[in-house]
């Protein structure tokens, strides 16, 4: 039986458009989007333990050990495995590549990894469903990376349904802002009524389809989201992803990408961060879990 497993993808997500289309009677939102998997995340390290003791051994600036979804992640998973799970436990490492408030489902991933690769190591048996309905008391976002696939999303985010996405390059600027998604939800200026729209709506039309209700109110409390749409918008359909704070845009070509970048650092915006990722169609761990 494997003791560890060592470098496991967290992928980072954009979501390629996302209405907000009404609201729950218990104050939730209720969304339309599409969740596009990059080859870009964090990466996580595990070693299982038989002392039952579960630990996060890398420090992660402004997030504690008892609350980091990683470690919250492991606990439900012990605590909900069939048979004695006492002896169950796990040191977990982790490369942080993803911000924090950037909209790129960084923390959810993470989670999502965690509960796939220890139930793996663990051998706990649970299946993709299950880890999903799991995943889903952890936050609205764990659920997808579970799923392992582009998908057309609704409800909370949890209602997935896998769809076709453009074979391409991203370009990703981090504007130097964390967006608190609270913050975005609450405004009194968010549009909250979105007509409802049908998938085939975004495979007819796919990069150029929608927008992101919550981008107005990010660019109004977040200047310095507005200036990087605006600047990356020479290249094509710029547009923030999630609650912010992270503007992607596509690009058919790799090469096109890079010099989009290399324009950029030509222009001295030290205080912006970029970065190319391609787009791929699974999650890289996909292949542990069974249906």
């Amino acid at each position: 039986m494997a003791s560890t497993l060592n470098n496991c993808p967290a992928p980072a997500k954009l979501n390629l458009f996302l209405h907000v289309t009404g609201r729950r009677p218990d104050g939730y939102h209720l969304l339309q989007t599409v969740f596009q998997l990059l080859d870009h995340g964090d990466t996580l390290h595990f070693e299982r333990r038989d002392d039952g003791v579960i630990r996060r051994t890398t420090p992660v600036a402004g997030v504690p050990e008892e609350s980091d979804l990683i470690v919250r992640a492991a606990r439900l998973l012990k605590s909900t495995a069939r048979g004695n799970t006492a002896h169950l436990g796990a040191d977990i490492a982790i490369d942080k590549r993803l911000p924090m408030g950037g909209g790129l489902g960084g923390g959810s991933s993470d989670a999502a990894t965690t509960l796939i690769a220890l139930n793996h190591l663990w051998q706990t048996g649970l299946s993709r469903a299950e880890l999903m309905a799991l995943g889903l008391k952890l936050g609205a976002d764990v659920p997808f990376f579970i799923f392992g696939r582009n998908a057309f999303a609704e409800g909370v985010g949890e209602a997935l349904q896998p769809v076709a996405t453009p074979d391409c390059w991203y370009v990703v600027i981090e504007p130097g802002v964390s967006v608190p998604t609270a913050a975005i939800f609450s405004d009194s200026d968010l549009t909250r009524n979105t007509k409802p729209v049908r998938i085939l709506d975004f495979l007819e039309a796919h990069s150029s389809f929608g927008k992101n209700d919550l981008q107005v109110v990010a660019t109004k409390l977040f200047p310095p989201i507005a200036e990087v749409i605006e600047w990356l918008r020479q290249y094509g359909d710029a547009r923030m992803t999630g609650s912010g704070a992270c503007v992607f845009c596509a690009f058919e070509r790799e090469h096109q990408a890079d010099a989009a970048i290399a324009a950029l650092r030509e222009a001295g915006r030290t205080d912006w961060k970029a970065w190319k990722a391609k787009a791929i169609e699974r999650h890289p761990l996909s292949h542990l879990l069974k249906s």
